[in-house]
């Protein structure tokens, strides 16, 4: 039986699953409406559509590592119990290594490439959201390369509610490069070294920490030295090399990169559902009371 057009929007009005989704179940039904339905249900793809409409902003990160390869990725969940679900820890792990697999560039990407089963990843994920129930995606990810004399520190806070990939170079103390990513958690520097901050927004930080000194009514020719002295505390504030130790307060992170014989080349630090929904925990808090101990 011919396909129709009409037949294909019909389908996805009645699922909201996609367009090339609706004719495959259409195809294999023989153009039955009701059996496409029940076909793309199995599939778990209109079950799925059904629950795009919800909010994920809950769920975990999770960091793997493969020789001179790290992914870390995020996957949101509804509900922070269904975050616990092994069954979601199952699918955080076969997309993980998936990922390190295949290092597709965008999540775009990677929900079109297929995995081992024949399935895509986005097909993966709706079935995962078949069994699971809840509203599933692959937010986002980042997939890291290291030289052999490199290190990655990997770090997850909560079981994954914060995690952080960091990469050190010329050492390959992979101890070190974890209580860097450790602080990363805690702190949530913006930048590694101030070169890398813009000098459009440090001039701006210049100017509204001059008008600041002049409204505190101090005098014109001591404010210049005085704005100087507060860009310091901008920096420490977002560079991660400026701030102090989160477990040595008296020593600078660049100076415990330095003893562990390298320097921070990157890192990367994901939190659950941040920029989708205003969270009230205090994880930075929660962080450094570990990290201390």
């Amino acid at each position: 039986m011919a396909i129709t057009a009409q037949m294909v929007k019909e389908l996805r009005e009645k699922t909201g699953a996609g367009m090339m989704d609706c004719k495959k179940a259409l195809t294999e039904s023989n153009g039955d409406m009701d059996q496409a339905i029940d076909y793309l249900r199995e599939k778990g793809i209109a079950k799925a559509a059904k629950k795009a409409d919800r909010i994920a902003a809950e769920g975990s990160t999770i960091i793997k590592t493969d020789g001179n390869a790290a992914v870390i990725l995020e996957v949101n969940s509804e509900t922070d119990f269904v975050a616990k679900n092994e069954g979601f820890k199952e699918l955080l792990n076969t997309l993980a290594d998936h990922l390190l697999a295949n290092k597709p560039a965008s999540v775009e990407e990677a929900n079109a490439q297929k995995m081992e089963n024949g399935s895509s990843v986005e097909e993966h994920v709706n079935s995962a959201i078949a069994k699971i129930g809840e509203k599933l995606s692959l937010r986002r990810f980042e997939i890291i390369e290291k030289n052999d004399g490199d290190a990655f520190g990997a770090y997850l806070h909560m079981g994954g509610r914060i995690g952080v990939l960091t990469l050190l170079e010329g050492t390959t103390d992979e101890a070190a490069a974890k209580d860097v990513a450790m602080h990363i958690a805690a702190v949530n520097p913006k930048y590694i070294s101030r070169d890398q901050v813009s000098e459009e927004e440090v001039q701006r930080e210049r100017e509204v920490l001059t008008q600041q000194s002049l409204n505190e009514g101090k005098p014109e020719n001591i404010v210049a030295k005085m704005v100087e002295g507060r860009l310091g505390k901008f920096f420490e504030e977002i560079c991660l090399l400026e701030q102090s130790f989160v477990k040595n307060p008296d020593q600078k992170v660049k100076q415990f990169v330095a003893a562990a014989g390298g320097n921070v080349k990157s890192f990367v630090r994901f939190e659950v559902g941040e920029g989708i929904e205003k969270r009230q925990d205090n994880f930075a808090e929660e962080v450094m009371n570990q990290v201390k101990k």
